[in-house]
């Protein structure tokens, strides 16, 4: 097959470099691929038409000659997010290391269905995926089961515990948070949400809610549980229900939804933290730049993603996996937001 790029309005082939290096094709391959079995001198003129022609070999092409395409396909909800920003910092750091190439696939800019994009990515060859969706549904888990393509969850969950994931431990993470604000006095501490339907908040999050209650001995009540769209404007649109439901604090799982929060609250006359308490989640530079700043549980974010990254590796290598589900440490910021 042949390897090419576009340079301009020029096909630069593997056949162009061979004859203006006045070697083999085999020769180009070993010194692109990096084989030691060539000659310095060899190398180093190979090395100076390939700089002098603008070649540069064609990933996926390359791996269909190999049968590995040395490409790892990640998808997530939103690359504007910091939250999934930080993610991708970790894993794209690792490929680098391991010379895998990333092709980013965002969920909100791209063109079709969660099934289609991944179709998308799968038929572009890639080794293995990483995901950071909200949930692996179970059409994407028949879809890849089928494609026997490895995948890890990188800041997202599987239910089931079924596919290989990396996080932290949100069930305690949300009673530890939850614990200190029902310290600080508050019998009455709402849940701000997405929707429940997503496991991590549905499931896991109202989980380590509802065991912070009961430890306390504080009766669970669906009055004080609350689901918005993860915004700064849908923050602010509901924080009228919130104060209204006797509400003296609140754990928020987002930092845009908090943010929206605390600026009604705010506005409202309400002061923060003194009358009103607020406890965020993914500790992103958005809880420094609030006034006051917020609170929040730190996630690893960046050792999330590198973690995944090393961890879909193995899966690809076929190297012995101690964990498929790796909880990594958290940690909870003190600020202003909170007493």
């Amino acid at each position: 097959m042949k390897e090419c790029i576009i340079y301009g309005k020029k096909v630069v082939t593997i056949y162009d470099v061979a004859e203006a290096a006045n070697v083999s094709m085999a020769t180009i391959s070993r010194v692109v691929n990096g084989n030691a079995n060539v000659k310095e001198e060899t190398r180093k003129r190979v090395l100076e038409v390939i700089d002098r022609l603008n070649y540069r070999p064609n990933a996926v092409a390359r791996g269909l000659a190999s049968k590995k395409s040395t490409t790892i396909g990640v998808i997530l909800p939103d690359i504007t997010d910091l939250y999934f920003a930080s993610l991708a910092k970790g894993i794209d750091d690792v490929a680098s290391m391991y010379k895998y190439n990333i092709i980013l696939t965002s969920l909100q800019e791209s063109i079709g269905d969660e099934e289609q994009i991944l179709n998308n990515l799968l038929s572009k060859q890639v080794d293995g995926l990483i995901y950071m969706g909200k949930q692996l549904s179970k059409k994407l888990k028949r879809t890849l089961g089928s494609s026997k393509t490895p995948i890890v969850l990188a800041g997202s969950v599987d239910r089931n515990n079924e596919t290989a994931s990396v996080n932290i431990d949100f069930t305690d993470a949300v009673y530890n948070s939850v614990s200190q604000l029902i310290q600080n006095g508050h019998k009455k501490v709402a849940f701000v949400g997405g929707s429940l339907e997503n496991p991590i908040d549905g499931k896991f999050r109202l989980d380590g809610y509802k065991k912070a209650l009961k430890k306390a001995h504080i009766n669970f009540s669906s009055n004080l549980v609350f689901e918005a769209e993860y915004s700064v404007r849908a923050g602010e649109a509901i924080w009228d229900a919130v104060k209204n439901s006797g509400a003296t604090a609140a754990y928020v799982t987002e930092d845009l939804l908090a943010a929206g929060i605390l600026n009604s609250a705010m506005k409202s006359g309400v002061k923060v933290p003194e009358d009103f308490e607020i406890f965020t989640s993914n500790n992103t530079v958005l809880c420094e730049v609030t006034r006051p700043k917020l609170s929040s549980i730190e996630e690893p974010l960046y050792d999330i993603g590198a973690v995944a990254m090393r961890l879909l590796t193995k899966m690809m290598n076929q190297e012995q996996i101690d964990q498929n589900t790796i909880k990594l440490p958290y940690s909870i910021v003190k600020r202003e937001s909170t007493k």
